[in-house]
């Protein structure tokens, strides 16, 4: 069974169900009618455009060019932790870019190699929606692990430096608060994986499923999508806090300013 197509006189039907919350913000006199209206118009010309460029990327099939797309991917998710966490670009940039990219590929082509079993794994049809559905998984793992990690440096330098003090290396004096980090960082991701298919049912299923695949296959998919997801974002939490944790330290192991001025 092939995907019901919508067209776009269908597609604007159901964006109109959108007037629903404005009109409920506009009768309680809730101050977002202006943020959604503007938020509903960004999403549909952005992934217009995303859809325009991938049908290219698609027809084109080029290994280089869906690389690049991938670390295009691994960019923007770099500078949208960045501005979440406002940690200073001078710190983390570099190591997240490492960090997320390489968890991809590294996830990503496990998936598709052994997995899948794919002769041709940069094979667009695939390479991209898999790396998209791992890219996007990355993020709020890394923003709740870094925002942990410094904050927690920073609130409890006592413990760090009582640590150092009493001869342990850097790498044990920071282990607690690396600890704290993964542990606040993947507690979501475990209650996700505890509540799928009871209390949600996981988006990637659903969509292999309104793809025409039976629902064993999207249940099979989802199944190790997700182990997956959560093995690259531990790889690309684990790499950025190793890294940064090398650029976050002066010779006399004080810890760096880590933040962001605030703007005027």
């Amino acid at each position: 069974m092939a995907t019901t197509d919508i067209s776009y006189i269908s597609m604007a039907v159901g964006l109109l169900l959108t007037a629903l919350p404005i009109y409920i913000f506009h009768r309680l006199g809730v101050r977002l009618i202006g943020s959604a209206v503007t938020a509903i118009i960004r999403m549909v010309a952005q992934l217009g455009l995303i859809a325009l460029y991938m049908h290219y990327l698609f027809e084109w099939n080029n290994p280089w060019a869906n690389l690049l797309w991938l670390l295009l991917m691994a960019l923007v998710a770099t500078f949208a932790t960045i501005r979440q966490t406002r940690l200073r670009p001078a710190i983390v940039m570099l190591p997240l870019m490492v960090g997320l990219t390489g968890a991809a590929l590294v996830a990503g082509m496990y998936f598709l190699i052994p997995v899948l079993r794919l002769t041709h794994p940069f094979d667009a049809r695939h390479f991209i929606p898999v790396m998209g559905i791992i890219a996007g998984g990355m993020p709020g793992v890394c923003i709740t692990g870094l925002s942990t990690f410094y904050d927690s440096l920073q609130h409890d330098r006592r413990l760090y430096f009582y640590l150092l003090g009493n001869g342990a290396t850097h790498t044990e004096a920071v282990a607690p608060f690396m600890r704290r980090a993964i542990e606040k960082a993947f507690a979501p991701c475990i209650a996700d994986m505890t509540m799928a298919g009871i209390v949600s049912l996981p988006l990637i299923m659903l969509g292999q499923m309104l793809g025409g695949a039976s629902p064993v296959t999207a249940v099979k998919y989802q199944i190790v999508l997700m182990g997956i997801m959560f093995s690259a974002s531990m790889l690309a939490l684990i790499t950025t806090l190793y890294l940064s944790d090398r650029r976050s330290f002066d010779i006399y192991g004080r810890l760096r300013n880590y933040k962001m001025s605030k703007q005027k």
